[in-house]
């Protein structure tokens, strides 16, 4: 049964990866965090255009936002900033590997979470569709880091497998904070709902992560609005993917949105093997083969 959630995720997918890329290649000319705060400062003014489009095309008003609405908009927006920064620190680490790898159980801490702050149950079936996805992402980047099993336990001791559990902790956080905000907003669409969540996040990060980078990254700032073509594509693509992901967690429980969403790393990763024409390990296959089989137990449930 085609539900619309499916294909708005499979586009928040997309984005994302475009958003990624474009970031990739703004790391050459900026640090970590300066590419990273291209994605909100420029994200914005595209936010509050595409909302006030929404409204004018509906003819809506600005619906009536509740205390609730902005707690869960503030503090999902610093725990995604959390996210960010605690996966960049696992890079400081020579085990960076096995952080970046924990990191990825955000689909995880997403079904618990949701389920006892929003009150998303799970099917049995979409448990085990989560883990068996789960599982496929461990294996898929154990086997793009060639990690061994042995390296894995060893680094399992490691100061980056605690940043790499807060950053999925904080991640799977922030993403169920986000469908609350959303889902608190009433008597109006989930476009709507989805498109004022994502213009007052936006706003809170980007004074935020603006006042950080003003104060430990002198000339940072400057340098990224100097940026502004490629940091401006960065920004729109980056706004399009959060407002598909926005709306995905407004329309279905932020569970089912991110494991479906993990089709953006099948695509990245046979892209990159046929372009590059890559080795591919076996754990990447069979990282593959449980992410598929996950997603395609999910869709069928």
């Amino acid at each position: 049964m085609f539900e619309l959630w499916i294909p708005v995720t499979i586009a928040a997918a997309f984005f994302q990866n475009l958003r990624s890329a474009v970031q990739k290649h703004l790391k050459a000319r900026l640090s970590d965090q300066g590419a990273a705060y291209a994605r909100f400062l420029f994200a914005w003014p595209w936010a509050v255009i595409y909302l006030w489009v929404l409204l004018r095309v509906s003819g809506a008003d600005l619906p009536t936002l509740s205390s609730t609405f902005f707690l869960y908009c503030l503090a999902g927006g610093i725990a995604q900033i959390m996210a960010t920064v605690l996966l960049l620190r696992t890079f400081a680490y020579r085990s960076f590997a096995v952080g970046t790898i924990l990191s990825k159980l955000e689909v995880v801490v997403v079904a618990i979470i949701g389920t006892y702050l929003l009150g998303d149950w799970l099917t049995d079936s979409a448990k085990v569709a989560i883990a068996m996805s789960a599982l496929g992402l461990l294996a898929l980047s154990a086997g793009q880091q060639q990690l061994t099993v042995g390296h894995f336990v060893r680094g399992l001791a490691h100061r980056s497998n605690l940043l790499g559990l807060g950053s999925a902790l904080s991640l799977g956080t922030a993403i169920v904070l986000f469908r609350g905000a959303s889902v608190s907003i009433e008597n109006t669409s989930v476009l709507i709902a989805a498109g004022v969540t994502l213009v007052v996040t936006l706003t809170i990060q980007t004074i935020a992560m603006g006042a950080y980078l003003l104060m430990a990254e002198k000339g940072q700032l400057s340098r990224v609005v100097r940026s502004w073509r490629w940091s401006g594509l960065a920004g729109l693509s980056g706004m399009l993917a959060t407002a598909c992901w926005f709306t995905a967690f407004t329309l279905q429980n932020a569970s089912y949105v991110r494991a479906l969403g993990q089709i953006e790393l099948l695509f990245t990763f046979f892209v990159t093997a046929r372009i590059f024409r890559e080795d591919i390990h076996v754990l990447e296959v069979v990282g593959c083969f449980l992410i598929v089989a996950g997603i395609a137990l999910l869709l069928l449930l």
